[in-house]
């Protein structure tokens, strides 16, 4: 008997090279190989192999990362067969290679995901024992072979990553620490999220409290450390803004309070001659502790409207405007040092190094 792939009515130059190697049951039937020629193929010795149920690899040798990710969201995927020769009727049941964007009810996350991100603090694919599959938690579907299945409520709008449907990074970190214990390798991979740029602080803290993994102490710590990492690149475009925009030289993290009176708090910059102040604005979700989110809030709101009943003018700036549009912040900054010829003179306060 010779094991070459059937010829087909329903030839396979519509998939990718990816595609042709890895089908699944209904796509084999749909290419008019039935269910005992496939079995066939697949006995000790053929030329395929069955890689997760109902999902082929139409080779003999070990896959490759495609393949592995491919086969994973074949097996995880309910979705109508697309892409067939045209003319040609998509048969009941039968699945595609890939979910539609945007209507996918699988998608890569965790480790894998974050690979194909680039990440470079995470293992090769190759090295990845398990690929974890987010779906619908009412999906009835078991974790087997490399193909882990995660669950969830409410699936994400996936991005699209080398042709793959993959969950946003916020989704896909918070799903690789959920089986993390070492605490080094949870603070990399979230000091690299922000970092890198991939996502803020602020929504790697809420996708956490919403798996509820903020329990963790290692993982309270990776958190503490990236809003720290946060504040410390807002600072330094702070400091490259008023040098880049050519604005005056601060006097840079200071103390103010009234002489012989209260503390009114702390600025990352201050200009004392125009009565100009800028704060870079870290606030985020802290461990997913909504009070305690609200009280630091109303502390912000009193702190700036104290100094500007002072007459002391408080430019507000979050590390996201900072990095997208700081040419916009200097502006802000330097009409506020322009406008303060035109103001009433401000109160005298005490300036302290912080």
């Amino acid at each position: 008997m010779t094991y070459d792939t059937p010829l087909s009515p329903r030839p396979l130059r519509h998939l990718s090279e990816v595609q042709r190697r890895v089908l699944t049951a209904a796509q084999l039937r749909a290419h008019g190989v039935t269910a005992a020629e496939a079995e066939e193929h697949t006995r000790p010795g053929g030329p395929w192999q069955q890689f997760l149920p109902g999902v082929y690899l139409l080779h003999a040798g070990p896959p490759t990362s495609q393949e592995r990710l491919h086969a994973v969201l074949l097996y995880a995927t309910r979705a109508p067969l697309t892409g067939l020769a045209p003319g040609v009727p998509a048969q009941p049941g039968a699945s595609c290679p890939l979910p539609p964007l945007g209507r996918t009810d699988a998608m890569i996350t965790g480790l894998a995901a974050l690979t194909l991100y680039g990440f470079g603090c995470t293992p090769p694919l190759t090295a990845l024992e398990k690929i974890d599959v987010l779906v619908p938690r009412l999906r009835r579907l078991r974790s087997t072979g490399c193909a882990r299945v995660l669950r969830t409520p409410v699936m994400p709008a996936p991005r699209q990553v080398t042709g793959l449907p993959v969950a946003p990074v916020a989704r896909a970190l918070t799903d690789a620490v959920a089986s993390l214990t070492d605490a080094a390798a949870v603070r990399s991979l979230m000091t690299e999220a922000v970092r890198g740029g991939h996502c803020e602080p602020a929504t790697v803290v809420r996708e956490l409290n919403h798996a509820k993994l903020l329990g963790r102490p290692h993982v309270v710590d990776a958190v503490d450390s990236i809003l720290a990492e946060r504040r410390a690149l807002a600072e330094d475009r702070l400091y490259r803004m008023v040098r880049e925009y050519g604005l005056p030289e601060p006097l840079w993290n200071v103390d103010l309070k009234l002489p012989g009176g209260p503390y009114l708090g702390g600025l990352d910059a201050y200009w004392p001659d125009q009565a100009v102040a800028v704060e870079v604005d870290t606030r985020g979700p802290r461990h997913g502790l909504r009070q305690e989110e609200d009280a630091l809030s109303a502390q912000y709101a009193r702190k700036r409207e104290h100094l500007e009943r002072l007459g002391i003018t408080v430019v507000h700036v979050t590390p996201r405007k900072l990095r997208d549009a700081m040419e916009q912040q200097a502006a802000v900054v330097r009409t506020a040092l322009m406008a303060a010829a035109y103001r009433e003179p401000a109160a005298y306060v005490v300036v302290l190094p912080r």
